[in-house]
């Protein structure tokens, strides 16, 4: 045996995962709910890329139970009503024993009553806080919530940028409201009130209001939680045009492939709390390598999480020797001192499991990584 087959095969037993595709019954299929079409569509072409990775190499290893591990996708159309729509055809097939959910948290919280009513195990990538902290059982973070990113923003905007005149801008759903509370109250314990708050509904395509706001605070940083891209991108630009330079700490999606690609140079020098960087870990830069082998282009984290979540469901199935969703719920939260893409997994009773950030800068479009910051649960 090779140094790589007798690596492949170390890794398939630290997963629980069989070594060897030998199949000789019908394939283990899991729903995903994907933004294929509308303003969030590049992520979502991320997030089935990284869960299409993630089921190769599950399945070269000898699959799930013994079976092949398939997909079947429907598009959430970047909306609410479209994630509801989705959703209920993946939930309508009582073959799919789990699922890959929508990474915007607004679509989460639209779909969490029909998850609950499904009674089946869906992995998200939403990070609003509340998501797991309503009581439902069925839903699993496969990335760190903004209770952890608010503080690594505050912190590292305060102490070691040394900037006291916060703006915080953020968008006016689930997901930007709660990072903006979270942040606003990651400040205070820093002794900081911001100096102005602006929000915005999702998908605009004028902030002058917004950035002139800005401009006039006299803040000398700015802290954002903006979720789709194309906002962040028009946002930047026409933030730089009204000759703001001031240092900019941001969500993930200020670091995100796309809206570095949107905005241009008008996003140089912004750092940003990210939950995945290709540095942070051994298993991120090999998955960084394999992703951009397949697909040509570099990963963020809309693909890093999905392709953990897809590697840690595949784990948890196979560890509890059944698609029943009880027991693959009851394997997902045993689940501990799992090291992926996006960190080290350490599920709690929430069904969090990740539980830090790391800081990254964008220079000339090229985001670089600073440091990882871990918290207690």
């Amino acid at each position: 045996m090779n140094r790589r087959a007798t690596l492949l095969a170390a890794v398939c037993l630290s997963l629980g995962l069989a070594h060897g595709p030998a199949f000789a019954a019908d394939p283990i299929r899991i729903g995903v709910a994907a933004a294929i079409t509308g303003p969030g569509a590049e992520s979502g072409k991320y997030l089935v890329q990284g869960a299409k990775l993630a089921a190769e190499e599950v399945n070269k290893a000898g699959g799930v139970l013994g079976r092949p591990l398939e997909f079947v996708v429907q598009d959430d159309q970047s909306t609410n009503p479209g994630a509801i729509l989705a959703f209920s055809k993946l939930a309508a097939d009582a073959t799919l024993p789990a699922f890959i959910a929508p990474v915007r948290s607004t679509q989460v919280q639209a779909i969490a009553p029909d998850v609950a009513k499904t009674a089946k195990p869906a992995m998200i990538g939403g990070t609003d806080p509340q998501l797991t902290a309503a009581g439902n059982p069925w839903l699993f973070r496969f990335r760190p919530n903004d209770r952890y990113s608010a503080r690594v923003i505050a912190e590292f905007g305060v102490k070691t940028l040394n900037r006291r005149r916060w703006a915080l801008v953020h968008s006016s759903d689930t997901f930007g409201t709660s990072g903006m509370r979270n942040l606003a109250a990651a400040l205070k314990e820093q002794g900081i009130e911001p100096v102005v708050v602006q929000a915005f509904p999702n998908n605009s395509q004028d902030f002058t209001a917004v950035a002139l706001a800005v401009k006039q605070s006299g803040a000398d940083v700015l802290g954002t939680y903006i979720p789709f891209e194309t906002d962040q991108g028009i946002f930047a630009r026409q933030l730089r045009q009204l000759g703001v330079a001031i240092d900019w700490v941001g969500s993930s999606t200020t670091s995100s492939a796309t809206a570095l690609k949107l905005a241009g140079a008008a996003l140089d020098g912004a750092y940003a709390a990210s939950d995945f960087h290709r540095d942070a870990n051994p298993v991120a830069k090999a998955y960084a390598e394999k992703y951009e082998a397949s697909y040509k282009t570099a990963p963020d984290f809309f693909s890093a999480w999905a392709y953990d979540a897809v590697t840690i469901l595949s784990r948890a199935i196979n560890q509890a020797g059944s698609t029943e969703p009880g027991k693959i719920r009851d394997a997902l939260l045993a689940t501990r001192g799992v090291q992926g893409a996006e960190g080290m997994y350490n599920f709690d009773q929430n069904g969090d499991g990740l539980h830090g950030y790391n800081v990254v800068r964008n220079e000339r479009g090229a985001v670089t990584f600073i440091k990882r910051v871990e918290f207690e649960k």
